[in-house]
Formats: C-alpha cells, structure tokens, sequence
C-alpha cells in the first residue's frame, strides 16, 4: 500500500488540517449536482463478506463502508466538496484513488489489477485521471529519493500549468499545482496560477494547501540572493559567507542534539566527499547552545567543513536572517549567491549536485 500510495500523492493530503488558517471570510460553496455518492463496485475474485474501506483521513487506518457480497458492494454518503478518498479491500490491498464526488459512480474490476480498476461517473475523477495519466511517464521523478531530472521536471511543470489553465474549476487543479511546486520550487508560478482558480475551490483541503505553499515559498524564495552575513566559527574567527563566492555552496541548519539533523550527516557528508573538489563547499549553522557538544558532534560525524554558530539555540541570528524554524534545513547558494534549491535531503541532494557539477 505504501508505494502506490506515495507515488500518487507524495505529498500530506491526509493531513490538511494542519494548514495555515486563513481569515478571510469563507465563499459559499455551490450546490453539488447531487445530494450526495452512491458508489456501485462490480469487483470480482474476493470472497463474499470482504470489507471495502476508506482510509481515514488523520489516522491513516482503513475505515469500514461495506463488504463484498458475490462480488458486488454499495457504498452511499456525501462530500462536502470533492476530494480524495483511498478505497482499500480487505484491509490489506493496495490503494485505489479515488477523486470523489457527489455523483453515481460505478467501479468495476478484478482483484488480481486493482490499478485498473475503472471508475466512472464521477467528473472529478475523470479529471483527476486526465491529469495523473499525463504526468504518468515523469511522476518518477519527484519520488522523495528520485534522481534529478530537469527535463523530466520541466514536462512534469508543463502538463500541470496547462492543466490548471483549461480546468481553473476544476478541485483537481490544486493538486497539479502541487506537483508543480514539487517539479520546481517556483513559488511565484504557483500563485498566479492559484490566482486562477475560483474561491470556493481555493478553501479546499488542497487549495488551503496551496496557499501554505505559496506562504512557505516567499520564505528565502528561490532565486533571491542572500544578503551577506557573518558568524564565528569553532575557532572564534569570523567567517562571511561572501567569502564563498564563486563556489556552489550548500547552507545546512543542524544541531548536535538534533536526532534528524545526525540522521541525515552521512549523507551531507557523502555529497561533500564526492563534490568538494568540484567547485562545491558545505557552511553549517549550528542551533546548539553548548560549545562542546557542537564540536564533538562535528568530530563524531565527521562533518570536515566550515561551521559557524554565535551558541545561542533557536535564537541563532543567521537562522533568524533565514526564518528557520524547523531542522535539519538547507540552502543551496550558486556560485553568485542565489538560492537554487531549499531542503535536498537523502540521495537528492547528490542527484541535485550531480546535475550541477558533472
């Protein structure tokens, strides 16, 4: 279930009630066509009193709507405004998508090809499917550990901008301006195409996502170049990460009693190994309070670049120049100083600095 179920939404759409709240006043939302969904499955191979579930939306656990009876099931209820809904079988199968709507819909099928499972009836469905199946030959290659694309990225942002264009009412355009995002980091792209789309469909769980989004992205939005700055080093001595000028350098907010922060040092430190005599450098900002544990959590790791912090936690001035808030966190500067990419974390970062630095 896992795999099928990054690969369609790699992104937290069971979790939007964590967005940002907006506080300008809510638009009606408009009539559905029906009062609510009836979903008619035909789906053949399970044995009778099989369950068919929706997952829950916070827990992510299967929640109960019917069970198959000579391979046949109902399931009757209402949606507020269309979105996702993952139908599982028997609790343990993979995850169908599915873009519901207040409308009569039909799914037939076979247990053995779930992932060919056709789904009719519903209009956002149908646009969901015209928009998964174009993106379908790319969506690769925005697998958190996937090997940078450009190419494959910029069709990726292509097929979403066109798509958003001739669907702006469309509640699936959100989510192919999600995947734009995801493609490119372009912030402004997003929101003058989330500009597009009607305001009912803006206060959707993935148009609330969205506007999350463009409100992260003008947070050291990408293009910018980064003011000049100064900190002390392990040493005492000062550095300037104008200094660095010329070089690709990586800006990476850590600290020493940060889990994920020395979770993900191996492969800070790889990426350094394999690109330090490429033009590439690593700065390290450190958010610890305690200078000896700074400096054995750089000897442990193994971390044999430049580090500068003024020791004072949260309260670090360069992460507050930055709007840091979370860690691990990272900035890719080029050799002008212009940030390029945000948080390549894993394998990306080197896929990232491969393109770059062949």
């Amino acid at each position: 279930m896992r795999s099928i179920f990054i690969l369609l939404f790699l992104l937290p759409v069971f979790g939007f009630s964590q967005a940002k709240k907006i506080t300008k006043a809510k638009p009606k939302v408009q009539t559905p066509a029906f009062d609510g969904y009836i979903i008619t499955g035909t789906v053949t191979g399970f044995a009778d009193g099989t369950p068919v579930s929706f997952l829950n939306e916070q827990t992510n656990t299967p929640e109960q709507q019917a069970v198959i009876s000579k391979g046949k099931f109902v399931i009757k209820g209402k949606m507020d405004q269309p979105g996702f809904k993952g139908l599982i079988f028997n609790n343990a199968q993979s995850l169908v998508p599915l873009f519901l709507d207040n409308s009569n819909i039909k799914i037939t099928g076979n247990k053995d090809a779930l992932d060919k499972l056709v789904i009719t009836g519903s209009p956002s469905h149908d646009q969901f499917k015209i928009y998964t199946d174009a993106i379908k030959p790319y969506e690769q290659f925005i697998l958190p550990d996937a090997i940078y694309d450009a190419v494959a990225l910029n069709k990726i942002a292509t097929i979403s901008e066109d798509f958003v264009k001739k669907y702006p009412a469309s509640y699936v355009s959100p989510l192919a301006i999600i995947r734009l995002y995801q493609a490119t980091q372009n912030g402004a792209k997003i929101e003058e195409l989330y500009k597009l789309i009607p305001a009912t469909i803006q206060f959707s769980s993935l148009g609330n996502y969205v506007n999350q989004l463009i409100t992260e992205s003008k947070i050291n939005p990408i293009g910018s170049v980064v003011a000049d700055f100064s900190q002390t080093d392990t040493a005492g001595n000062a550095i300037n990460i104008s200094a660095f000028r010329g070089k690709y350098v990586l800006l990476d907010f850590w600290a020493s009693w940060c889990r994920p922060c020395r979770q993900e040092n191996p492969n800070v430190v790889a990426a350094f190994d394999k690109f330090k005599n490429k033009n590439f450098t690593i700065v390290g900002v450190s958010l610890d309070q305690n200078k000896k544990a700074w400096i054995d959590a750089i000897k442990m790791d193994g971390l044999s670049w430049s580090h500068v912090s003024d020791l004072k936690g949260w309260g670090n001035q360069v992460a507050a120049i930055f709007k840091v808030t979370s860690i691990p966190q990272n900035l890719l500067l080029d050799p002008e100083g212009r940030i390029i990419a945000k948080n390549l974390h894993g394998d990306v970062l080197a896929s990232r600095l491969n393109a770059l630095l062949k």
